[in-house]
């Protein structure tokens, strides 16, 4: 399993992701964000996933990160 940051353009996006990680068995925890990850609303989840097992992507979430030592590789970003 690898560790990864979801960002949201919203509070309520975060929460809603982290609950949706519940619900498939993914270790996740919300914080704020790294400060070398931009946001929207300033809260992350952190979760614990392999590649093809993401909750539902819905049009809160701004990008998904993969956590490499120190620093990250973008594997999901939003349409602008």
């Amino acid at each position: 399993m690898k560790e990864y940051i979801a960002t949201f353009y919203s509070h309520y996006g975060a929460v809603c992701f982290k609950k949706n990680c519940g619900k498939l068995g993914l270790n996740a925890i919300i914080m704020p964000v790294p400060r070398n990850l931009s946001s929207s609303c300033g809260t992350c989840v952190k979760f614990q996933s392999r590649e093809d097992q993401f909750p539902q992507i819905n049009e809160e979430l701004e990008k998904i990160a993969e956590i490499c030592g120190n620093s990250y590789r973008t594997v999901y970003s939003a349409e602008e």
